[in-house]
C-alpha cells in the first residue's frame, strides 16, 4: 500500500469515526441536526443516517397519498413538484420522505426506500428544454443521486450531454435519476461514461 493509500485509507477511518460519534451525540428529537450529520457520515454509517432520519417522529404520512411522509412543508413554493414526484416514486414501488429545509445549509430533497435499500436524492424539475446542465450543476455538494423529473420534452442528444458533462465534473456523483410519464430511468457513471451511452439512452427514453 503507498503513503498516498495510507492516508485516504485514515482520513476515510477519521471521517466514519466522527460520524459515529456525531450520530452518538445526536438528540433524537432534533432532525435539522441528523440531516446535517449527514453531510459527514460515508458508507455503513451514512445508510445507518438515512434510517435514523426516517425514523423520526416528526414525519407523519401525508393525507391522501400512499407512502408519502413529509414533517410538514406545505406552503412551501416548490411542494407541488416534490409532491408530484413523489407520487411517481410511489408508482415505481418506493417509500417517500420529503426531507425538510432547515435553515443554514443545503439539503437534499427526498430519502427513498424500497425492499431495505435508502437512497437520497436531489429533485430537479425540468422545465426548460436546455436547463438539464444547470440544474444538475446546482444539486452538486447536496447529494451523489439526482431525480429529474421531466415536464417537458428534451431532447435526448441534449440530455445525454448534459448528464456526461454532470458525470465529468462531479466525481462523487452515483446516479442521475428520471422519471418521463410513467418510465424511471437509472443512469449510473458507468453508463453515463460509456461509448453507447447515447443508444442506450434513446432506447429506454424515447420508448
Amino acid at each position: 500500500m503507498t503513503e498516498a493509500e495510507i492516508i485516504e485509507r485514515e482520513e476515510s477511518i477519521s471521517e466514519e469515526i466522527a460520524c459515529l460519534l456525531a450520530c452518538e451525540n445526536t438528540p433524537y428529537y432534533d432532525i435539522d441536526t441528523l440531516l446535517k450529520d449527514l453531510q459527514i457520515c460515508h458508507g455503513a454509517s451514512f445508510i445507518n443516517q438515512l434510517k435514523l432520519i426516517i425514523g423520526h417522529p416528526s414525519f407523519t404520512p401525508i393525507e391522501g397519498e400512499s407512502h408519502i411522509y413529509s414533517t410538514g412543508g406545505e406552503k412551501d413554493c416548490d411542494y407541488p413538484n416534490l409532491l408530484n414526484a413523489a407520487r411517481k416514486a410511489v408508482e415505481h414501488g418506493y417509500k417517500v420522505f420529503i426531507l425538510p429545509n432547515p435553515k443554514g445549509f443545503r439539503t437534499p430533497d427526498f430519502i427513498f426506500e424500497q425492499k431495505g435499500n435508502y437512497k437520497l436524492y436531489d429533485l430537479k424539475t425540468i422545465t426548460g428544454k436546455s436547463s438539464v446542465s444547470n440544474r444538475l450543476v446546482e444539486s452538486i455538494g447536496q447529494s451523489n443521486r439526482v431525480l429529474l423529473n421531466m415536464a417537458v420534452d428534451y431532447n435526448t442528444r441534449l440530455l445525454v450531454a448534459d448528464i456526461k458533462k454532470y458525470f465529468e465534473i462531479n466525481t462523487n456523483a452515483i446516479e442521475v435519476l428520471i422519471f418521463k410519464g410513467k418510465k424511471a430511468v437509472s443512469i449510473d457513471r458507468h453508463i453515463a461514461l460509456h461509448p453507447a451511452f447515447y443508444r442506450l439512452l434513446k432506447k429506454r427514453y424515447e420508448k
